[in-house]
């Protein structure tokens, strides 16, 4: 039997977090998994936190992660990858975008955005951070941010690269495709460069 996967995408409005997951749950079925997606969207369109819970395997019943158990999450901001950390297994990882996206009560001077690095460091997170922004800023278009970090994911899943391929060309316009496939390939590139940013050595010391 495949044991089950249990991933968790988070992040805010706008960030792309429902077609990360679109690609996730394909490519999972692609590799010839059951698979399960619960979202909440929350305030999207103000910016505020979204999340997709995806469980792949064999047989799945429930499309929820419990906390505890994410083997996964991947957040596209830092702030939204601290808030899910407690959903982590004992083995899990929590892969984020190396960005920061200021709370209305930050903008508005009700609060301070926390110092997350530190925050990430002294709880000992196994956590890598992806400058997923810087990369696809290279390519031209933010828009494939949610890309590039699916790509710095796929090594860390049980999901062949064929299938992240037809995945992404099930999901993407065909006008849009190139640059997609070209923003997940330096996603999954990357990732081995991203262990060894500032924060993750320091969580792994």
């Amino acid at each position: 039997m495949t044991p089950v996967t249990n991933v968790i995408i988070c992040g805010t409005g706008g960030q792309g977090i429902l077609l990360a997951s679109e690609i996730l749950c394909s490519a999972a079925r692609s590799a010839g998994n059951d698979v399960k997606k619960s979202e909440v969207h929350g305030m999207a369109q103000r910016g505020g936190s979204v999340s997709s819970h995806v469980r792949f395997g064999d047989k799945i019943y429930s499309p929820l992660v419990e906390k505890g158990c994410a083997d996964l999450i991947l957040a596209m901001e830092k702030m939204e990858g601290l808030r899910w950390a407690s959903y982590l297994a004992p083995s899990g990882r929590l892969v984020a975008c190396d960005l920061r996206i200021n709370p209305m009560t930050v903008n508005t001077g009700l609060a301070e955005y926390p110092d997350i690095d530190a925050i990430m460091i002294e709880k000992k997170l196994p956590v890598s951070l992806v400058p997923a922004v810087e990369i696809a800023g290279e390519l031209g278009n933010m828009k494939v941010v949610n890309v590039v970090l699916i790509g710095a994911v796929s090594t860390h899943l049980p999901i062949g690269l064929e299938h992240w391929h037809n995945a992404v060309r099930e999901r993407v316009p065909s006008k849009f495709l190139e640059i997609n496939l070209e923003a997940f390939r330096r996603g999954r590139e990357l990732f081995g460069q991203a262990e060894t940013r500032r924060t993750s050595r320091q969580v792994n010391r």
